[in-house]
């Protein structure tokens, strides 16, 4: 295990991110602290860094290396971005931190800001084209992504917190000084023609992203507090930022969702957010709470492990790494996850779920169907949903991480009580009630076909005959207490299904070169020796 510090040194804020990194490869974070030291306020008229901004930040990066000590962390990495970058002295200010802290302070380019933001979005959201954009406090990195394919980025020097200092907006926006704004953050856009008119999706990473996605959820009261990947309409926003400009200071420290410590420098960032949508004529904002930190960290374990760089499949990687976190047995994970998608595959015209949706959801609640265990025993379906609901895993939007806990917690059996007081609840219509109750049966189903997590059955087979769905399992000798607790699903089955459930045992052991029939049947399934006409 090693435990790896992420320091960001930003215009607006510092931030120092702990991850802790097994052996195995699974990774969370463990500790997080922001330092609002607000760099590109602390600037002479001449764009030098004042005494202040080396005072604020050798302080900030020496508690930052005393918090490092105290997690005994084994690597820090540390990065200095615009406020830094473009002063004339910022170099002075980076070398002066690094040897006050310990900390070896790297300033890096716009060009390699922007790719790390890139490499945090991509890695955590969905999202195959789009125009990333991180807002910082001196700076805006836009970065133009195709096929998931980083094709053009930019760094334009405008940022929230510059801005508003260069056109005194920390109270009362003055129309005029509002007006000149525009224009200087339409001059800055003009250098990039390929954000012209392109239509794609905006990707909001940085403070200000985060403070319009809150305000928006505050404004619909969504069901969830969880900003990642949140999405929705940028003519939403638009509306919003109508009544902004006219606001001061006291009334923007009111607005529900927005930190007062962001109050300040919120109309220059939301004019960079409305002009970027503008230009490129986007209808749709995503959050991101990723972005350059967690690129950083995609970096070190690229170099560190197998880790691709750019990953391939972000649902089964963060999976993945919740399976390694909490599951206490990853090979019946593993077995009932591969026999849950047989079952769906095979039994699709009964079920009628659509695999492209539902498909993922039911394989990735199968995989992680018992980590509950690793907070209690009994109730530990219900466990399993919190986890889904609450972890790192990425891949999905957000409701449909709800239905896969769903699909988790009621694999023991349908209980709506689970959904009780959910915020989420009303958002579920009944229709989807019943898919998510099919989804749970196929997973249940799964379960009890490595119910005693030996892989006692090898292989299953599934096909529709004469009004019976028929489940063949192949097994070295007849697997007694799977079948018994398949026997307790029969009513469940057929009231999903509408057809009775048959299982047909093919054993691998033989004698005098026969197959032997099935050793046990339970009272409550019909059960059919091997040799038996079920042909599809």
């Amino acid at each position: 295990m090693k435990r790896i510090a992420i320091i960001d040194v930003g215009s607006n804020s510092a931030r120092l991110v702990i991850m802790e990194v097994h052996t195995f490869q699974a990774s969370n974070l463990i500790y997080n602290q922001k330092d609002p030291l607000r760099l590109a306020l602390k600037t002479d008229r001449n764009g030098y860094l004042t005494e202040e901004a080396f005072s604020a930040t050798i302080t900030c990066l020496k508690n930052f290396a005393s918090m490092c000590r105290v997690f005994h962390v084994d690597e820090t990495i540390a990065v200095a971005t615009a406020a830094i970058r473009n002063a004339p002295n910022g170099l002075k200010l980076a070398k002066a931190a690094s040897e006050a802290s310990g900390i070896s302070l790297e300033i890096i380019s716009g060009k390699t800001e922007a790719f790390l933001s890139y490499l945090g979005v991509i890695n955590t959201i969905p999202v195959k084209d789009a125009l990333v954009f991180d807002l910082g406090g001196a700076s805006t990195e836009v970065i133009l992504v195709k096929d998931r394919k980083l094709v053009d980025s930019i760094s334009l020097p405008i940022g929230c917190v510059n801005l508003t200092k260069n056109f005194k907006l920390n109270n009362t926006a003055d129309p005029a000084a509002l007006n000149k704004m525009r224009r200087a953050i339409a001059e800055q856009m003009e250098k990039a023609p390929w954000l012209a008119g392109c239509g794609l999706p905006l990707v909001g990473v940085g403070g200000t992203a985060r403070s319009v996605g809150k305000i928006e959820q505050k404004r619909v009261k969504y069901f969830s507090s969880k900003l990642h990947n949140y999405q929705y309409p940028i003519q939403d926003f638009k509306e919003w930022y109508k009544t902004l400009p006219n606001t001061t200071l006291a009334m923007r420290r009111r607005i529900p969702g927005l930190s007062s410590d962001r109050a300040d420098v919120i109309i220059a960032g939301s004019t960079i957010i409305k002009a970027l949508a503008d230009r490129s004529k986007a209808r749709k904002l995503v959050i991101s709470g990723c972005g350059l930190r967690e690129g950083l960290f995609s970096e070190y374990l690229h170099h560190n492990t197998d880790r691709a760089l750019v990953d391939p499949d972000i649902l089964e990687t963060s999976r993945e790494n919740l399976l390694h976190l909490y599951a206490q047995d990853e090979d019946h994970c593993r077995q009932v996850a591969r026999f849950a998608t047989k079952l769906f595959t095979g039994w699709q015209s009964l079920h009628q779920l659509e695999p492209a949706k539902w498909q993922p959801l039911l394989e990735t609640a199968a995989l992680l169907h018992d980590i509950g265990i690793a907070i209690n025993y009994y109730n530990h379906t219900r466990h399993t949903g919190y986890l889904i609901e609450n972890g790192r895993l990425f891949g999905l939007d957000h409701m449909d991480v709800v239905y896969t806990a769903i699909m988790a917690a009621w694999h023991h059996g349908i209980n709506r009580g689970y959904l009780r007081n959910k915020p989420y609840r009303k958002y579920i219509p009944e229709v989807d009630i019943k898919r998510l109750s099919t989804g749970a049966l196929l997973l249940a189903l799964a379960e009890c076909l490595d119910y005693t997590q030996t892989s006692a059955i090898s292989e299953i087979e599934t096909s529709i005959v004469s009004g019976s769905a028929i489940l063949t399992i192949t097994a070295e000798q007849t697997p007694s207490v799977e079948l018994h607790q398949l026997s307790f699903l029969s009513k469940w089955f057929r009231k999903s299904m509408g057809l009775p459930l048959t299982v047909v045992v093919k054993e691998n052991g033989t004698v005098s070169g026969e197959e032997q029939p099935p050793k046990a049947i339970p009272s409550d399934l019909s059960l059919l020796p091997a040799d038996s006409s079920v042909e599809p």
